[in-house]
């Protein structure tokens, strides 16, 4: 039996190999930068629109940035803006990367390292999400104060990349305090109604089961939904500061399960649309104001 190589050796190798893949990658999205990224957006379901308030240098479509993944799903563009949002540097994606399109967890974060390599240090995501907590309605906005990881998956897995962070990053506070005040305080002077939970990330692609629904609310989860967790461990392993919130586009009440569709879920995210993008944009001004005091 011939030996079979050593899970170091051929990690370090794949290692090696991801972080030329994300260099490259940056590279070119570099070329088309004015200046320095300050911040990082993730444009998820319910924050399309936040994109029409960018005053865009550039746009690069995924297929024209080496080693980057193309988004499948019908509701995500699959571009990256360059430009600024309220005076602040910002890099947007228009639509990102699931488990469930068959992409490794490497893959779907590597925008996420491509734009850290760049120099964000702030990012902030958006998702769609089925409520289980019973005070919760569709078409709320959930601001995400912890999360569980149940997709089977961790994009740190392998060799450690010193120069990204360390090799056991601290979770103990994933999402930003002070972007979350700021969030809060944006809703308050703006009368949005935010609520706040934890979000449990599973594989998907199928929406879960009544037993399922009634498990991962027993287990401390307010919402369900099948992003974001690779991106934010990713986020924080290089010290980026992470703000997430979640459009609850379908109710996941055990007891009064009803079938739903694709379009009834994009018609809840348009309509929390307006919403999301406010917050959004509120704590993006702050931000600018910060580093305008901080200059």
């Amino acid at each position: 039996m011939e030996p079979s190589s050593s899970p170091t050796s051929d990690g370090a190798a794949d290692i090696a190999a991801y972080r030329q893949q994300v260099e490259q990658a940056a590279a070119v999205v570099r070329e088309s930068l004015k200046t320095t990224p300050r911040l990082g957006l993730i444009l998820g379901t319910g924050l399309g629109r936040l994109a029409d308030q960018i005053t865009i240098d550039a746009t690069l479509s995924y297929d024209e940035i080496p080693q980057f993944p193309v988004s499948t799903v019908e509701s995500h563009d699959g571009r990256f803006l360059a430009g600024t949002l309220r005076g602040v540097p910002v890099l947007a994606m228009q639509g990102r990367f699931h488990l469930y399109e068959g992409y490794s967890p490497r893959e779907v974060t590597l925008p996420v390292r491509v734009m850290g390599t760049l120099g964000i240090d702030t990012l902030l995501v958006s998702n769609a999400a089925g409520g289980m907590n019973p005070q919760f309605a569709q078409r709320d906005i959930m601001l995400i104060t912890d999360h569980i990881n149940l997709q089977g998956a961790n994009p740190l897995v392998g060799p450690n990349v010193d120069a990204w962070g360390p090799r056991f990053p601290d979770m103990s506070e994933p999402y930003d305090p002070t972007l979350r005040t700021w969030a809060e305080e944006v809703a308050l002077e703006h009368e949005i109604k935010l609520q706040q939970g934890v979000y449990v990330a599973v594989v998907g692609p199928n929406l879960e089961t009544k037993a399922e629904y009634r498990m991962l609310r027993r287990m401390g989860a307010d919402a369900v939904g099948m992003s974001t967790v690779p991106e934010v461990i990713v986020a924080r392993h290089m010290d980026l500061r992470v703000l997430a919130l979640s459009v609850i586009t379908d109710e996941c009440f055990p007891d009064a399960l009803a079938p739903v569709s694709l379009d009834e879920v994009l018609a809840a995210a348009d309509a929390a649309e307006p919403h999301l993008t406010t917050v959004m944009a509120g704590v993006v001004e702050r931000i600018g104001a910060t580093t305008s005091v901080a200059s």
